[in-house]
């Protein structure tokens, strides 16, 4: 009996050791870093913080507060460890990056390699891996985290919000976080790729609150492109259209819209509402070489044609000539990549899938065998729907 109490009183006691705040951080001590940009400055770093004004987001007051809704702060080191400490210097508050949104790294930067950045940044267990990852097109991220934008109210949570829409229903877009970045990084036979951002209009009238007030802002950010890398290196990019046909290429289009010629001149919208892509290896008499299968589901969108739609003849030609340029956006991605001597849809990684002993002999010669690497693309489309008009109005109204 006294043995169960002695037990009792101990595991109470452990208990109690166990509660409290010990390692409590008051929210008053904080500095909300919501995005974070890493730019060149000679041979250091520069790192720039976004941080949240929370009394200015959380403000009821009418036409806005005096201030605006997020601060930024920027220290160079030749680390990102001691430039984030250093930020202390200029802010009242530690710096606190676990509700991370957005990470930029500028175009410069990018050129000369992001194993660093990418080294420090996964090492701090204060930041998680859900935010995504942009390069700054052209300009700096510094002066892409100053940017203020209309509707919401914190520049990151619009950028972390605008790259999911833009990639779930137009296509051009890749969402990638760290531990993908890393992943493709570390993978043989697959070079890495991040969306790029630009910003559209006079960058020094970007940080003003006037930028918030008016209906047609004069700056404004705009995802364009995707930065193709050799391992960690930034070497180019791709358009609009070969950014859409890489992410065909990898299976990653949810939804899209696309227009394709009608056969008696003018144009058809077609929004593709799925797709499946197959991607296979195959070494033929010790010659590799891949296989693109894509299928496309449309449905169409918008007529500015005289066409038939109820025939299924004109039907059938539409499909053919969808299929056509998809094919033809494809192949020209491909060649794109084969430029820049990249593979950033990971073939490399389908011959590994196939024949793991010819991977393993010839992986250190790959890039020479991409360049001339057969790849074989088929496509086909399906139109299932012609809308709630079953007729072109073009046509009825000509006639």
């Amino acid at each position: 009996m006294r043995r169960n109490v002695m037990v009792l009183v101990a595991l109470f006691v452990t208990i109690g050791l166990l509660t409290g705040c010990w390692s409590r951080r008051e929210l008053n001590d904080l500095a909300i870093s919501v995005g974070m940009g890493f730019d060149k400055k000679d041979d250091q770093v520069q790192v720039t913080i976004q941080i949240v004004n929370p009394g200015e987001v959380a403000s009821k007051r009418g036409g806005g507060g005096l201030t605006t809704p997020v601060s930024t702060f920027k220290a160079t080191s030749k680390t990102i460890f001691e430039s984030l400490r250093k930020i202390t210097t200029q802010s009242p508050r530690k710096v606190y990056s676990s509700h991370l949104r957005m990470l930029v790294i500028s175009e410069e930067l990018a050129r000369e390699g992001i194993t660093p950045i990418l080294d420090g940044i996964s090492r701090n267990h204060e930041m998680r891996s859900d935010f995504y990852i942009v390069i700054a097109r052209g300009t700096t991220a510094e002066n892409v985290l100053k940017i203020l934008t209309p509707i919401e109210k914190i520049p990151s949570n619009k950028l972390f919000t605008t790259l999911e829409m833009s990639e779930k229903i137009w296509a051009p877009t890749v969402k990638v976080k760290l531990d993908k970045l890393i992943s493709d990084l570390q993978t043989e036979g697959k070079d890495p790729v991040l969306t790029g951002i630009l910003i559209k209009g006079n960058p020094n009238k970007g940080d003003e609150k006037s930028n918030l007030n008016q209906t047609d802002p004069p700056t404004s950010l705009e995802y364009s492109g995707l930065a193709i890398f050799e391992k960690d290196k930034l070497v180019g990019w791709l358009t609009e259209k070969e950014s859409k046909g890489y992410n065909y290429i990898v299976d990653n289009v949810k939804s899209t819209i696309g227009h394709i010629e009608c056969p008696t001149g003018g144009i058809i919208a077609e929004e593709i509402v799925r797709t499946k892509t197959k991607m296979k290896g195959k070494v033929v008499n010790g010659k590799p070489q891949i296989i693109v299968d894509v299928f496309l589901e449309d449905n169409v969108g918008e007529v500015q044609c005289k066409i038939d739609l109820l025939d299924p003849a004109n039907i059938k030609e539409l499909e053919e000539i969808a299929q056509n340029k998809t094919k033809a956006i494809i192949e020209a991605t491909i060649q794109k990549a084969k430029k820049y001597n990249v593979d950033i849809f990971g073939f490399g990684e389908a011959i590994y899938r196939a024949d793991p002993k010819y991977w393993n002999k010839n992986k250190d010669s790959w890039k020479e065998q991409f360049a001339d690497l057969p790849v074989h693309v088929k496509t086909e489309v399906k139109i299932r729907r012609l809308g709630t008009v079953s007729d072109s109005l073009v046509q009825k109204t000509k006639e």
